[in-house]
């Protein structure tokens, strides 16, 4: 049985700041007796206005975040950053980043994932339109790290929406799937909560979801309730208050494999094959 920890932020546009919650939800989680925690979207740096900025301090940002892990002896998923390459290190040249989440161990950065699924959607909300795919390039590749504790299926946000990323990361072995996000604050009343239990229930996965609350800006608003759903898409436990906070939870590798076992949803499955 392993602890592992999902934190909730109101991340601003301060790096610096924001930093000081981070460590200070790190100091929590390992109080707890947590081996990972998992960080929301964007949560180094909120504003949209900065990322390609923000970008440009990727390797130092992701150096800073490698020393907490190294120093707290923790396993951090690092919510998303922007980054100005793809992962055979090329350079965006039309002005773009990637959105990165990155599995990193005490001892290094694991894994890198970049968002596949980019949110570009009408919203009823102050700021009315989201069109990601003008500040972001969307990634292609399917990301699972590996772990002491256990195989973790990498996915941001509006990744959530698409069943067959989530079962495909199932496919490849995953037994965590980790959902750092931004959700509005529409979107999140409707379906946050849904997503996260519909897709521990479809991948017999426990999934992680980090969210941001509260106001980013004068438009801008995040849901929040940062929260966890087991193998059978139980709710395990969300935040309910305000501004930065973690819940720790449970995550035992041996009642998943049971789990799977009495119900072996991937084997029947007739229409759709992911292997």
């Amino acid at each position: 049985m392993t602890l592992v920890s999902v934190a909730q932020m109101n991340s601003q546009n301060e790096i610096e700041q924001n930093f000081t919650v981070i460590e200070s939800l790190i100091q929590q989680s390992k109080a707890q007796g947590a081996e990972l925690i998992v960080f929301p979207e964007n949560f180094v740096c909120f504003a949209a206005g900065k990322q390609r900025e923000t970008a440009a301090q990727f390797e130092a940002i992701q150096q800073r975040l490698e020393q907490l892990a190294q120093q707290y002896q923790i396993w951090i998923v690092a919510g998303t950053l922007p980054c100005p390459y793809r992962p055979d290190g090329s350079v965006i040249k039309d002005g773009r980043v990637r959105t990165v989440s990155l599995c990193i161990s005490p001892e290094r950065t694991e894994a890198r994932y970049d968002k596949i699924h980019l949110f570009d959607v009408q919203v009823g909300d102050a700021v009315g339109g989201y069109q990601e795919s003008r500040f972001f390039e969307p990634g292609d590749e399917l990301v699972v790290a590996q772990t002491p504790f256990g195989n973790i299926g990498l996915m941001v946000c509006y990744d959530l929406r698409f069943p067959e990323l989530a079962l495909k990361l199932r496919a490849q072995g995953a037994n965590i799937l980790t959902a750092p996000s931004a959700f509005t604050y529409t979107t999140g009343q409707m379906h946050w909560q849904l997503l996260l239990q519909a897709r521990g229930m479809d991948t017999q996965c426990t999934v992680l979801g980090a969210a941001q609350q509260g106001w980013h800006g004068e438009k801008r608003q995040t849901w929040g309730h940062s929260a966890a759903a087991n193998s059978r898409g139980q709710l395990l436990d969300m935040v309910h208050a305000e501004g930065a906070q973690i819940i720790t939870v449970e995550f035992d590798l041996a009642e998943q494999a049971k789990v799977r076992e009495a119900m072996p949803l991937i084997e029947h499955r007739k229409l759709l094959q992911f292997s």
